[in-house]
């Protein structure tokens, strides 16, 4: 057995020592001191020597863990500029009206956090005073991402500044009757205030990271420098958790994002208790952001700290705060003088006799209220050093108390998270510790009311001055008028009209061919965004490598393997592909703050992200809400979609649901597009309603999901007639029927309608031949492009007829009078199709590969599910019968003969 106290290799071990004699002098001296001054000595002396070394730029693994202390000693920090008095009040006011605001409107029902901004508010107070841009700054401003509980602080924070009043706070989380207030950040709810949804939580520094990385995207490609623009996103300790939010750590070390600063308000609390119960998880943190390359910096005690460190002579203060766990931590915040001397001072013979000198009041004062993250300056401090730091990107780990200044009743409780409210005494006590001049008589019928200096007061005036000095309030969400980018060449899209003769062409690859010709567009092919997760090759876009280049900062330093290749793999410091490797989330991280330059930047930037359908929605779906919530624009695309169409892959590849996901989000509109006129139809539909002319109605804040085949397939040329394009877009068109097609049935044929979507509209026209030469049945084919927007339409149609309004569904509307029962066939479970059924007045029935799916040929795949072409003449044969135009005996015997 190996003894873990034995001194084991390491890589240096590999090594010639030139001066074995040195080394060993080393060693000795080491050994010295810990047997002279003790093994901590020894260790702090280790500690100095390797950041020294780090300091003087000598290569040695970094340290990932530093002292449980601040990492700006409180001899170098700056002092404040501007008028810190003055900033107490503001901080003071704004701490007032967020409890006011959470506790009035407790009592209908309606929830609220007050414990987070308690603890947070001078994180943020001293970034709205001295540090965030706004957007009259230069180039964009900062990007500011919220920590969803804090929102009642800055809606505080608002009303101070004259932005919000009364009216609006009282409709803090009342939204129905107009004048409301979102719950958390949300710009479709809120869209001149918020920027950024961050309450779902870890897809805020998610986000935050690749918003700084798009940041040096646009700067890098000529499209906007704003390389002033600096991302801060305020965390929760709690909030670290989630995997999101440290997904892409290594990528903002990587890239140097030192335009991007983490705040993480290490309160020691999540919703139920404490982060790390037995551990700490400031320390955790700190080795994990160290590990992946980022500037640590801790800010964890207050000046009432000075003195016990100075006092500190031997290390053992500074020990004890490292073995002490995060929960006896927050067990000290509620716990009397008598408690903290026994149980911290008690434990260590030096900490005793430190603790002789200390009055009561003084350890009170440093264990219930001195934290680095309630003080100004020790905020300033970590913020300028933030700033300032180059190369890499900063976290800044905030030591705080939940419930700070909302009395004993809150501070450093388990349940704070789920308390809504203060006692009037209890506002009261709040009132004497901010120094707030709200009188006794204020409080009427026992309401607390809201506080405000008047908009001509020094507080507010001091206020206004600062945010105009940054540029203007913060946060906030401005989007600049920009003219419409013009309509591509139409010989893009009418390419595809006279479809691809003998030629069979995937539907995957012709939306690949369509972006290859909108991407030379001279006035916005530079626009596109094309972002894909290391599955170019699979989709067949390879081809824009050397010609686009794949983004780094970096450029390319290396010479590809593949340089003397048509396709070389190319990387650019300009590059406009971003292949972000196997990360969906990554991706669509990426999408979002593509989807949302029109506003973050006020630059028009069209995004298309094309990734297995299969882990799309399924794997980031909350990011397409983020999505809709931020109001992005642009296009995702699942490519080898469906559950049979992609041959051999299996259960885990199988696609029959990515369309019911995105049903369930208002701002997606889902197509499931047959041919490559359709494709290209609906992105020219697309390109008009989201970066051109929107119609009157036309919401242009909604984004575009399209799923695309990997089968090589017929490509047909676009049928003639009015009403194909609306139908394309709409959802509904027919493409054929059976007379059109040259299958010329019988007179007085049974006849049924076939309704298909993407993939499925081959097996059905396959069917449709079946019906007419095998059973004399007429069928008619539907391209069904979207399922979903013709139950949006029909939703639309039925509000309108409770509003007193007459409106007949589209789909209603394009089947009216078509003859016989509809049958609706896609390659995705039974409830896609399913959604129009109660608005199609026909006979309706519908066939879908419901259940897991299988590694076979697509054939075999399609039989076992029931799809194929047989199985719909079949379900066909089966509806008519039903209505006795044909023979009950001929369902029977089509089962038999197709051997189903």
């Amino acid at each position: 057995m190996t003894d873990p106290n034995a001194i084991q290799p390491s890589a240096l071990d590999q090594l010639p020592d030139r001066d074995p004699e040195e080394t060993a002098e080393w060693q000795a001296s080491l050994d010295a001191v810990a047997k002279a001054a003790g093994p901590h000595r020894a260790a702090y002396l280790m500690r100095r020597t390797l950041e020294r070394a780090e300091a003087g730029g000598i290569a040695l693994p970094k340290l990932l863990e530093t002292d449980y202390v601040n990492t700006i000693p409180t001899a170098a920090e700056p002092s404040v500029p501007g008028d810190e008095e003055m900033e107490r009040k503001i901080t003071a006011w704004n701490r007032w009206n967020a409890a006011a605001m959470v506790t009035r409107g407790s009592k209908y029902g309606v929830g609220g956090h007050i414990a987070t901004f308690a603890s947070a508010a001078w994180l943020y107070e001293t970034g709205f005073n001295h540090f965030f841009k706004g957007k009259e700054a230069d180039g964009s401003g900062d990007q500011l991402y919220i920590q969803g509980h804090a929102s009642p602080g800055i809606y505080a924070r608002a009303f101070l500044d004259g932005r919000l009043n009364e009216q609006h706070l009282d409709n803090f989380r009342q939204e129905a009757g107009g004048n409301g207030l979102p719950s958390y950040p949300h710009p479709r709810r809120l869209p001149w205030l918020w920027e950024f949804p961050t309450v779902s939580m870890g897809l805020g520094p998610l986000s935050a990271i690749y918003q700084a990385r798009f940041n040096r995207y646009l700067t890098a490609r000529g499209i906007k420098d704003v390389s002033d623009s600096h991302v801060w996103a305020f965390l929760g300790d709690g909030e670290m958790d989630e995997p999101e939010s440290t997904a892409a750590l290594a990528l903002a070390s990587r890239e140097g994002l030192d335009n991007l600063t983490f705040v993480i308000n290490c309160n020691l609390q999540r919703l139920d208790g404490p982060v790390r119960a037995n551990f700490k998880i400031v320390q955790e943190l700190e080795a994990q952001f160290r590990g992946a390359g980022w500037n640590v910096v801790k800010t964890m005690w207050g000046t009432a700290w000075d003195e016990l460190f100075q006092l500190d002579t031997t290390g053992a203060l500074v020990r004890r705060l490292r073995q002490v766990p995060d929960a006896q931590v927050q067990t000290y915040q509620t716990r009397d003088a008598a408690y903290i001397r026994q149980d911290f001072f008690g434990a260590d013979p030096a900490l005793v006799e430190m603790a002789k000198l200390l009055s009561d009041d003084k350890i009170i004062e440093c264990f219930h209220l001195s934290r680095g993250g309630h003080e100004a300056r020790k905020v300033y401090a970590a913020y300028k050093a933030a700033v300032e730091f180059k190369g890499a990107p900063t976290v800044i780990l905030a030591q705080t108390v939940k419930g700070h200044t909302l009395g004993a009743g809150f501070a450093s409780k388990n349940a704070n998270h789920q308390m809504k409210k203060l006692t009037v005494d209890e506002f009261k006590t709040m009132r004497d510790l901010l120094e707030l001049p709200i009188s006794d008589s204020a409080f009427a019928d026992g309401q607390v009311p809201y506080g405000h200096p008047g908009a001509d007061s020094a507080e507010v005036r001091y206020l206004q001055e600062r945010r105009a000095a940054l540029g203007g309030p913060a946060p906030a969400r401005r989007v600049h008028p920009v003219a419409p980018l013009p309509a591509p060449a139409e010989k893009a899209f009418a390419s595809f009209d006279k479809g691809s003769g003998s030629q069979n062409v995937a539907t995957t690859m012709a939306f690949v061919r369509l972006i290859k010709d909108l991407v030379r567009d001279k006035e916005s092919g530079k626009r596109w965004v094309p972002i894909v997760p290391d599955e170019a090759r699979t989709f067949g876009m390879e081809s824009l490598f050397p010609s686009l280049g794949i983004y780094s900062p970096k450029g390319q330093t290396y010479e590809p393997v593949d340089r003397d290749q048509l396709m070389y793999y190319k990387e650019a410091k300009n590059g406009q592909i971003l292949n972000e490797g196997i990360t969906e989330a990554g991706s669509m991280a990426d999408f979002i703050a593509a989807s949302t330059a029109y506003s973050t930047h006020g630059e028009v930037m069209i995004p298309f992200y094309i990734f297995y359908s299969m882990f799309g929605w399924q794997r980031t779906a909350d990011q397409m809400w983020q999505l809709g919530d931020q109001l992005g624009r642009g296009f995702l695309v699942g490519a080898t979609a469906g559950r049979t169409t992609l041959t051999g892959e299996g259960l885990q590849h199988a696609d029959g649901h990515s369309p019911v996901i995105a049903a369930t989000n208002p701002a997606a509109l889902t197509y499931d597009p047959a041919f490559a006129y359709e494709v290209a139809a609906i992105v020219k539909d697309g390109l008009r309603r989201m970066y051109g002319e929107a119609a009157p109605g036309e919401d242009p804040d909604v984004f575009y999901y399209l799923t695309v085949y990997n089968e090589p397939m017929p490509q047909p040329a676009k049928p003639s007639g009015l009403g194909i394009d609306e139908g394309i877009v709409k959802g509904l068109y027919r493409f054929n029927t059976a007379e059109s097609a040259g299958l010329s049935p019988v007179a007085n044929a049974p006849r049924i309608q076939l309704l298909g979507s993407g993939t499925a509209i081959h097996w059905t026209l396959q069917a449709q031949k079946l019906l007419a030469e095998e059973w004399g049945v007429a069928a008619d084919v539907w391209s069904a492009t979207s399922w979903t927007e013709l139950r949006r339409d029909a939703l639309e149609a039925d509000a309108a007829l409770l509003r007193g309004e007459e409106r007949v569904p589209f789909v209603r509307q394009a089947l009216q009078g078509a003859d016989g029962p509809v049958l609706a066939v896609s390659d995705y479970m039974r409830q896609v199709p399913d959604q129009i059924a109660q608005w199609v007045e026909q006979d309706y029935s519908s066939l879908g590969a419901d259940g897991f799916g299988l590694s076979d040929t697509r054939e075999a795949a399609r039989r076992h599910f029931g799809v194929d072409a047989e199985s719909i003449v079949v379900a066909a044969l089966a509806q008519l019968a039903k209505r006795g135009e044909v023979k009950a005996t001929a369902v029977k015997e089509a089962r038999e003969k197709y051997g189903l």
